[in-house]
């Protein structure tokens, strides 16, 4: 037992000598003067918001200026019957900025223009703004015949020579009513070139040349007083070879 105690001594004196001095090594010892401790410790952060560059704030902001709104030109088309779906549409697709003009065809009694026109001349609105006018003479019209081109057509000369400026024409019935508000119409026009047409002109008239051009219609309402149906004849024309036939 004498012998063992001086080993047990010497054994617990190294265990508790070697860390110590391990300990010591590490933070003393250095590198260019800089702890080795502390050189690992720096060395493991990195920040990112070093590495960021601020981005320039411009205190300018532009507002670009909306287009001007467009200007509609309505036809709108009415017959015997139809007063209280005319007066419905007209105030349906009413605006300050667009052109109307009303036309009740001859099928219709004189109580039912009159009553009608008294509407377009009386209305307050229609009355301050002065964009609502009213084809006094009734013309006698056949839908589908060459009576409805001819007063479409008529009513268009009336705009261009009474209707100021205006950018698109649009024709339309008593039975037609919008899917949209003019405001919203509007706005969408703003932005569509006011050169665009939406009709398809053109001189190609293939299938048309047989179904179309070739037929001959008669529109009873060129001969008669009293409104009818169109009708075709068995004969048939050719071609004409003087002008060219242009279809939309």
């Amino acid at each position: 037992m004498p012998n063992c105690q001086p080993k047990w001594i010497l054994s617990l004196a190294f265990g508790s000598i070697f860390p110590l001095f391990l300990l010591c090594f590490t933070t003393i010892a250095s590198f260019n003067g800089v702890p080795l401790l502390f050189l690992y410790r720096r060395s493991s952060y990195h920040f990112v918001e070093n590495q960021l560059k601020p981005i320039p704030v411009s205190t300018h902001i532009t507002i670009s200026t909306p287009p001007s709104p467009p200007r509609f030109a309505y036809l709108i088309s009415g017959s015997a019957g139809n007063g209280k779906m005319l007066r419905r549409m007209l105030l349906a697709i009413y605006h300050p900025l667009n052109q109307y003009i009303v036309h009740v065809d001859r099928k219709a009694s004189h109580a039912e223009r009159l009553t009608i026109e008294q509407f377009v001349t009386d209305y307050k609105v229609f009355k301050e703004v002065g964009n609502v006018r009213m084809i006094m003479k009734a013309n006698l019209v056949t839908y589908r015949g060459c009576t409805m081109v001819a007063n479409t057509l008529h009513a268009a000369a009336i705009m261009l020579r009474e209707g100021g400026n205006w950018d698109w024409f649009i024709n339309l019935s008593a039975s037609d009513y919008p899917l949209v508000t003019q405001d919203d119409l509007l706005h969408i026009f703003s932005y569509v070139p006011r050169d665009l047409n939406f009709i398809d002109h053109t001189s190609k008239m293939g299938w048309k040349a047989g179904q179309r051009a070739k037929p001959v219609i008669i529109d009873p309402a060129l001969h008669n007083s009293k409104k009818a149906e169109v009708f075709w004849i068995t004969q048939r024309r050719s071609i004409p070879t003087a002008f060219k036939l242009f279809t939309g």
